[in-house]
């Protein structure tokens, strides 16, 4: 199958400041990776660079066979890339309707199909998006993320803030979005237990090396490899 999104050498960072190192990564339609690993591992700078908000500082990164230019969110996310961040970046004081049709595709309307997806919604469409629950935050900026129907779609730690059992009820709408059109998921999740039961791989990061990566079912069955892994005494990279 042809990868959806390849990197191949890929460092990021902060100026010169290296956060992730040598990262070779394929993602194929319909697949959700979970990049797991301790804070300060490199996760979020990762989605960043794959996001365009931070340049590369070397590697290359190609979406569909096509060069993603270093740098440049907005042709990333023209290009079908979305990410949505840690922090949610929802406009608080425009209404949550307003909020999913301000990231609409031009000469598309779907906001009916954003509260299928997150039906909490319905009765907030007309309340300011600041004066939701953390909660129907992180569904507002999943709806809005979604609604520009993302080729890869990019998840940077769902569960912040959120009580577990809120995360528990989030977390299908990503396996549902992948099976459904196909996207590519990448999840940056806390909750390791959760994360795998929606993914299909999973990445470890630790200190910006891949520490540990695989299948989601085979860390299902044996979670201790993972927490070998976050200590930084998993078995290397492999596929």
């Amino acid at each position: 199958m042809t990868a959806l999104l390849h990197t191949s050498n890929l460092v990021c960072g902060h100026g010169k400041i290296v956060a992730v190192r040598s990262l070779d990564m394929e993602l194929h339609p319909g697949q959700v990776l979970a990049v797991l690993g301790p804070n300060g591992a490199g996760k979020t700078t990762l989605m960043e660079t794959i996001a365009g908000l931070l340049p590369r500082i070397e590697g290359e990164m190609t979406l569909e066979g096509k060069s993603l230019a270093s740098g440049k969110p907005a042709e990333a996310n023209m290009a079908g890339v979305v990410l949505v961040p840690d922090n949610r970046a929802l406009f608080t004081t425009l209404t949550v309707r307003e909020n999913i049709e301000i990231a609409r595709i031009k000469g598309q309307n779907r906001v009916d199909e954003m509260i299928d997806l997150f039906p909490a919604l319905a009765k907030r469409l007309k309340l300011k998006a600041g004066a939701l629950s953390g909660g129907e935050q992180q569904m507002l900026a999943m709806a809005r993320g979604l609604v520009q129907n993302p080729k890869v779609f990019l998840v940077d730690e769902m569960s912040m803030g959120l009580a577990p059992i809120i995360v528990e009820s989030l977390l299908p709408v990503v396996r549902k979005v992948a099976d459904e059109t196909g996207a590519a998921v990448v999840l940056v999740e806390q909750h390791v237990s959760l994360a795998l039961e929606v993914a299909d791989s999973v990445m470890v990061l630790v200190h910006g090396d891949v520490s540990l990566r695989g299948s989601a079912d085979e860390f299902r069955k044996d979670q201790s490899r993972l927490e070998a892994a976050y200590l930084g005494a998993g078995e290397g990279a492999h596929a």
